[in-house]
């Protein structure tokens, strides 16, 4: 895999808007990322901290299963021809909670990856939430946001956390798979998710009775099954927004770059 992944960009341009961005919902290739960890509270956990801890007591009355954890979260963001630079910080759960139902969403950056699990005949495979999560019922590819431990010297690791995800929500070994050329990225609504294919020599039927099966003796039991996605269909599943564009992209409604 490349060595560019965390290359050291200058982040003395870095700004926390989308000018000169490609349009939202759109795939496109970038040279790499750079996401550095600030030290210190996010400015917008401090701003807001009373509207996320009222907000947090409504999530937990509807849903008692979820857990204030703690999160990368970006302050700024920016893309050029040396890819995505960013700096953020640490954050609780919860803040992010409250971030993401705002209507426009100020003040900060969601940025995580998604490995999109190829298989040999032609399909990706994705998981389908539990009841109990954050995203109840959706349909997304093995993925969450970025955690302390995917922190190495001050910068986030992107295929640690993908190797992470991967691993707890299906039981597959990236490291087994052929991994695609290249980054690439979408973003919508201030949330912009990195991509990588893996391609694995299993088919979509194989891979999904392999999933299953590690959700037997998962620790973690937050997904409640596996999809092979076959088409572009958006109403195949219900899909999480953010696959929208990825799906769009694989097969071939948008031409790959």
């Amino acid at each position: 895999m490349n060595a560019n992944l965390n290359a050291n960009f200058n982040n003395s341009n870095i700004s926390d808007d989308f000018a000169g961005w490609p349009p939202e919902a759109t795939v496109f290739p970038i040279a790499g990322v750079d996401l550095r960890i600030l030290p210190g509270p996010h400015p917008l956990v401090a701003a807001e901290e009373a509207a996320i801890r009222e907000n947090w007591a409504r999530e937990t009355a509807a849903n008692r299963a979820l857990f204030d954890g703690r999160m990368v979260f970006q302050q700024r963001l920016s893309l050029s021809e040396n890819g995505i630079a960013g700096e953020g910080h640490v954050i609780p759960f919860s803040a992010f909670m409250w971030w993401r139902r705002q209507p426009r969403r100020q003040g900060g950056v969601h940025i995580f990856a998604y490995p999109v699990l190829e298989t040999s005949d032609g399909a990706l495979v994705a998981i389908r939430m539990g009841a109990h999560t954050a995203n109840p019922g959706q349909v997304y590819f093995a993925a969450g946001s970025l955690e302390p431990e995917d922190i190495v010297d001050g910068r986030c690791d992107i295929e640690a956390n993908m190797r992470r995800e991967v691993h707890e929500e299906t039981g597959l070994d990236l490291g087994r798979s052929v991994a695609g050329q290249g980054l690439f990225a979408s973003h919508s609504n201030r949330t912009v998710t990195v991509l990588r294919l893996f391609r694995f020599n299993m088919t979509a039927d194989e891979m999904v009775e392999r999933i299953e099966s590690h959700m037997l003796v998962a620790e973690d039991k937050e997904i409640a099954g596996a999809a092979a996605i076959r088409s572009a269909d958006h109403s195949a599943h219900p899909y999480n927004i953010a696959m929208l564009p990825v799906i769009d992209w694989y097969f071939g409604k948008v031409e790959r770059s």
